[in-house]
């Protein structure tokens, strides 16, 4: 989601109670506010795909899953990611988080350099994170940082399998891509179907 600057200096206060009434979503970032623009439909789907197939996992246990309606708060900074799993907050707000367990941003070119560098550093910060994962939109290929690996990031793509440590969840990468439209996808569907003929 690219983030169009709104207003100069306020605080966390001001940013929270205008949030309550603002009819499009802002994430602040140490005192700033900026305004967040529309999801592309790849955005959307894979969004979608990701909430559903954390949700099944979460669904009968302790942690929630939340797509993109709720903020994570770290030191001086709010976002809202696309999709994140909560575990152990029964004492936290009913708009925010400070106890993600897995946080995952869905990538385009406006805001690949944000969710890379800005939010990576802010995501680490938190304690009850385990994993950061990004997903591009415009091609196939999944990033993820784990606290375990130092967040140090491993890459997975198509014919992959990947584990979320965090949840016990493994899916392969064509399952997290089913439906979106790209080119990495358009061939790899047209591969599958030469196979199957």
């Amino acid at each position: 989601m690219p983030l169009k600057h709104a207003h100069d200096f306020i605080s966390e206060a001001e940013y929270l109670q205008g949030e309550m009434l603002a009819e499009i979503r802002h994430e602040y970032i140490d005192g700033e506010v900026f305004a967040m623009a529309g999801t592309s439909r790849n955005h959307n789907i894979l969004t979608v795909n990701v909430a559903r197939l954390l949700g099944d996992v979460t669904a009968d246990g302790p942690c929630f899953t939340f797509s993109s309606e709720i903020k994570v708060r770290t030191e001086r900074c709010f976002f809202y990611p696309d999709v994140m799993v909560v575990c152990d907050d029964d004492d936290g707000d009913d708009y925010y988080t400070e106890k993600p367990k897995l946080i995952v941003e869905v990538m385009s070119k406006s805001t690949r350099r944000m969710d890379k560098t800005t939010k990576l550093a802010a995501y680490k910060t938190l304690p009850s994170l385990l994993e950061y994962v990004l997903i591009e939109q415009d091609h196939v290929e999944i990033e993820i940082f784990r606290r375990s690996q130092n967040w140090f990031a491993e890459h997975y793509f198509l014919g992959d399998a990947l584990e979320l440590e965090s949840v016990g969840l493994t899916v392969y990468v064509a399952d997290i891509y089913r439906r979106v439209d790209n080119e990495d996808m358009r061939d790899y569907l047209q591969q599958l179907q030469e196979q199957a003929s």
